[in-house]
């Protein structure tokens, strides 16, 4: 295991679940966590599939448990989280993790959140219901996590990025 990877790993943990209750848009009985996308895009670029998969799990757990997350969060971030890593993963290309993330989330998210939010949360909200606030929520991280990225690679001092792989 890379003590590396794994540090950074505690730190967007830590940073996803304490932004969780301070940093985030309410939507019907959804909570729009821009700041968790822009987590799953940085994790899935700069740590991999299972290491974006897990973050957004545990952001996910530790919010619900803290009172300050949705049951939603979990279909949303976690998908979101995978097709970003395995888009970055075969293509290298961060605009890939990017769509991913944005597809994951928007779409393939919102449509597995229907039947927690029916069943769990007594939502009677249509199946397509989470497509629009989940895709906005996920397109505002993604912008962030794109200009992010950007930048990190323009500053030529922040080496800790090569040393994460």
């Amino acid at each position: 295991m890379n003590n590396k990877k794994l540090t950074f790993s505690a730190l967007l943990i830590a940073l996803g679940t304490m932004t969780g209750h301070l940093i985030y848009i309410p939507v019907g009985v959804a909570k729009a966590f821009p700041v968790q996308h822009l987590i799953n895009i940085l994790s899935a670029v700069l740590l991999g599939p299972a290491y974006a998969v897990w973050n957004a799990f545990a952001i996910s757990l530790l919010r619900n448990m803290l009172g300050t997350g949705s049951l939603l969060a979990f279909p949303g971030s976690m998908i979101g989280a995978l097709l970003a890593g395995i888009f970055y993963q075969k293509f290298k290309n961060q605009l890939w993790a990017i769509g991913g993330e944005v597809f994951g989330t928007g779409i393939l998210g919102a449509v597995a959140a229907y039947p927690i939010a029916r069943l769990l949360m007594g939502s009677s909200a249509g199946v397509f219901f989470f497509v629009i606030p989940f895709s906005l929520s996920t397109a505002g991280g993604a912008v962030i996590a794109y200009l992010f990225l950007k930048a990190v690679a323009e500053a030529e001092s922040l080496n800790f990025i090569d040393e994460l792989n």
